[in-house]
């Protein structure tokens, strides 16, 4: 990201939008913007425009009437699991899915190429899609649209790959079987598979035995040349779907030791070789945050943190981030990690390359924007927050949306009446004036 003091920084409001619960919206930067997210009255809502326009193209897609959950597909409740999310394929048209925590996959594409208008919901395959949760989109290395998803439940699913075929508009299985498998015993928390340097794509995953988040354990790995044939850091190869037993164990924390599958990334050291990062508890049980690379024949772990408290996760439902740890990346020559901690410190520690070692640590602030984007202005409830989401797809973003609303409540409605919160998209643009 730029310097702060180097931007200008730009400010659209789009329109109401709830607070009275927090769940993630998106933004996704084209031709237009575009950005999905949920009114006042809890209903999804799409919208575009152009960069050189000043007024907000809006539309509410509808969705099926959902029996088990007793409202319709484009309706929403309080669970912060039912965030959205955006795609564009290489036609122009949107793919939109979201809000599901174990419903019917929910997906609507656009009838026209970028017309909001005319999102239309459809199935994908139409196998395995009536206990949907957590659809991503991401590319393959020929720009090819694919969308990764649970089927089951936590601590019972498995992970499912589709891939977009343009010549005949329609979404196809990626793989035959699942990518992950639970076995009926459990379900993998996993990153999206990430192209390094290599050629390679590298995915790390953990497991979890029931929906208690504290039971989350062995924090795993797999790498793969083209999505389809997956192997070992080694090089071994590994039969689909791969299951607890046969992935590439980084860590074998075992549930209750600390490992969150909010705190675990996936980077490149300067040599392009995988480094993940992550939290568990350390011998003493204190939060710690970890760095580990393979070397050949197994994994080399090191702590980063010297931390004196514990993120004493348990239970189920959404859960607020108390420890957040970035990628390893390399910045200014060096390996480094950033951190972001409940009490407000925040920092990064430079790494030495050669053994994995803190060289130091730095406490400093870690934002994205000027610290006055990140206090209310809406006199929503005192327990309100700022919510900033960056743009999709783009590192580093230079698009994000800001709203207000309480924080995340378990899923569960809060009881408190709070008037709509006020959605805008923040534009960061290079300010090139010299004095």
């Amino acid at each position: 990201m730029s310097d702060l003091n180097t931007l200008q920084i730009t400010e659209s409001v789009v329109g109401e939008c709830c607070a009275d619960f927090t769940v993630d919206y998106c933004l996704l930067k084209q031709d237009k913007f575009y950005l999905a997210y949920y009114n006042a009255e809890h209903c999804l809502t799409v919208a575009s425009r152009a960069p050189q326009e000043d007024h907000w193209q809006i539309s509410h897609p509808q969705g099926e009437w959902l029996p088990d959950a007793q409202r319709f597909m484009h309706q929403t409740e309080y669970d912060s699991h039912n965030y959205l999310t955006l795609a564009m394929d290489q036609q122009g048209y949107l793919h939109l899915s979201g809000n599901m925590h174990k419903d019917k996959l929910v997906y609507f594409r656009s009838a026209a190429p970028g017309d909001i208008h005319q999102l239309v919901q459809h199935p994908m395959t139409g196998q395995r899609e009536e206990s949907a949760t957590y659809p991503l989109f991401f590319t393959d290395a020929q720009g090819e649209l694919l969308f990764r998803y649970r089927d089951g439940e936590s601590g019972n699913g498995d992970d499912i790959y589709n891939r977009w075929n343009s010549s005949s508009s329609s979404w196809q299985r990626l793989l035959e079987q699942p990518l992950l498998s639970g076995n009926g015993l459990r379900n993998a928390y996993a990153r999206l598979p990430v192209a390094g340097p290599d050629g390679h794509w590298h995915m790390i995953w953990m497991w979890r035995d029931t929906p208690h988040c504290e039971t989350n354990h062995s924090l795993s790995y797999a790498r793969s040349p083209d999505l389809l044939n997956w192997t070992r850091h080694d090089g071994q190869p590994l039969t689909l779907p791969i299951t607890l037993e046969s992935g590439d164990l980084i860590d074998g924390a075992a549930p209750g030791e600390g490992l969150i599958n909010m705190s675990q990334n996936l980077g490149f050291d300067s040599k392009g070789k995988v480094v993940v990062t992550y939290h568990r508890y350390d011998a003493a049980g204190n939060s710690q945050a970890w760095i580990a690379r393979p070397d050949e024949e197994h994994w080399q772990i090191r702590p980063l943190s010297q931390w004196h408290f514990r993120w004493d996760f348990k239970g189920m439902g959404s859960i607020p981030a108390e420890v957040i740890i970035s990628e390893a990346r390399m910045i200014d020559g060096e390996l480094s990690v950033s951190f972001q901690r409940e009490d407000g410190s925040a920092g990064r520690w430079r790494i030495d390359e050669s053994d994995l070692s803190v060289i130091a640590t730095e406490e400093q602030p870690i934002a994205a924007l000027p610290a006055d984007y990140y206090t209310c202005r809406q006199d929503l409830h005192p327990q309100a927050e700022v919510q900033l989401i960056p743009e999709l797809y783009r590192q580093p973003p230079m698009h994000f949306l800001r709203w207000e609303a309480l924080p995340i409540q378990r899923d569960t409605a809060s009881g408190l009446a709070l008037k709509a919160g006020t959605l805008t998209v923040l534009s960061l643009v290079q300010n090139d004036n010299k004095e």
